[in-house]
Order: C-alpha cells, then sequence, then structure tokens
C-alpha cells in the first residue's frame, strides 16, 4: 500500500483494493504537484467536511473519474445535487466498500460550504475517518482540535498511520498533536494541514522531536507535497 501527500490534508491511498483520495485540495493549493486532471482512476473521495481548502476538487474529480464520494449526509447531499455519485454517512457510522471499510469519526471544526458573498451553505458536522484497508487501520483525523475521545480510537483500533494536522489557529498545533499521538498510539504519523498560508506556518523538525521525546514508540515521517510513504 501507498500513501502519497498532495499537499495540505490531501492524501492518495493507492492498494491492491482501490485507490481513493482524502479532502482533494488540489487546484488552488500552493503545495501541490498534482492537478484534478492527472488523476484519472480514484474509486473514492474522502471529504472531511466543506470548507474549500478540503472539498476542493471533488466535484471535477467525481464527474471526471466516476468515484464515488463519501462524506456526511448534509454535505454528501448538496453534493448529490450536482449529479456526482454520493455514499452518505455520519459520524460513528462504519460501511465496507469495495475497496475497503470507513468509519466516520467526531472532529472539532466547522463545515461550511462557502457559496460567495461570505455566506455558507450549512454542511452539517466535520469529521474524520478511519480506513480499513488491506488489513491495516488507517486514521485521517480532519480538522479538528484536540479531544478526549481519541483515547477510545486508540484503544479499539490497532492504528498503522495516523495523520494528524499540526498547524495550529484553525487545529490542533504541535503540542496538542503529540498529545493526540499519546491516545491514538499509532505505529506511525504523518503531520498535515500547516505551512500551506502563513496563519498556519510551523517547522515540523520541532514537531518531531516533541515526538521523539514524548512519544517514542510513534516514528514520525515528514513528506513534501508529491511524496509517498510505503506501507
Amino acid at each position: 500500500m501507498k500513501v502519497i501527500f498532495h499537499g495540505h490534508a490531501c492524501f492518495e491511498i493507492q492498494s491492491n483494493e482501490g485507490r481513493i483520495i482524502i479532502d482533494p485540495f488540489l487546484r488552488n493549493n500552493p503545495q501541490a504537484t498534482s492537478k484534478p486532471e492527472d488523476f484519472k482512476e480514484i474509486d473514492a473521495i474522502l471529504v472531511t467536511h466543506g470548507h474549500s481548502d478540503h472539498l476542493g476538487d471533488a466535484l471535477e474529480l467525481a464527474k471526471n473519474t466516476g468515484a464515488v464520494i463519501v462524506a456526511n449526509f448534509e454535505l454528501g447531499s448538496y453534493l448529490e445535487s450536482f449529479g456526482v455519485h454520493v455514499h452518505q454517512m455520519h459520524i460513528g457510522g462504519k460501511h465496507s466498500f469495495p475497496f475497503g471499510n470507513i468509519k466516520l469519526t467526531p472532529a472539532l471544526h466547522g463545515s461550511g460550504i462557502p457559496v460567495g458573498d461570505g455566506t455558507f451553505f450549512y454542511g452539517g458536522l466535520a469529521c474524520g475517518f478511519l480506513i480499513g484497508i488491506e488489513d491495516k487501520w488507517l486514521y485521517h483525523a480532519g480538522d479538528t482540535g484536540l479531544f478526549g475521545d481519541m483515547q477510545l480510537i486508540g484503544q479499539h483500533y490497532d492504528l498503522e498511520l495516523a495523520m494528524l494536522p499540526i498547524g495550529d489557529n484553525f487545529v490542533m498545533g504541535p503540542e496538542d498533536a503529540t498529545l493526540a499521538t499519546k491516545m491514538l498510539h499509532p505505529k506511525y504519523i504523518i503531520p498535515m494541514h500547516y505551512n500551506t498560508f502563513p496563519v498556519i506556518e510551523q517547522d515540523e523538525n520541532n514537531f518531531l522531536e516533541l515526538l521523539q521525546k514524548q512519544v517514542p514508540e510513534t516514528k514520525g515521517i515528514i513528506l513534501q507535497a508529491g511524496e509517498a510513504y510505503q506501507i
């Protein structure tokens, strides 16, 4: 299985069971080295919430590839109105897909969909994703602050990899992401949602130092946009 980072919070997972992309913010992402037209075959598009830097190019990708969009009920209903294939879920629910299993987790964040003039369409609750694929569990936390129920995720799932935000301001900063790692107990962690914009600038090496001191059993992995990690 290969996990490819496309900048910000966008990850692509390629496996023998399917190919998925999470939070496909590509065209207007200053970090991204790929564009929507570069993706010809995708099985599923997972969207954590409705903000433009996460919903991104989901509609374009769905129309071009026929991939199913997996999102919360309200956001999914909005996207379905554009004629794309959507599978609606909600927090705590799980579903088996041909490529693997998906369970929605809480995320402490908003989910409004910008519709212009400073107004937003209600996008339901922000979420994270537990992804069971090739007999391994991956966790994409979405945009979130630290919350205590991460402890439950760590207790009930043997996480191979966690993808956690560290940018602060809108999401967890490095210190809280380190605490989250303590609760989640993943074998590996890839930080995300940092350095895309000035307000979320972070030194990722400082995060690795915190991780090494406080959670040495978890290995931190830094990926630049376009780089991949083989599981």
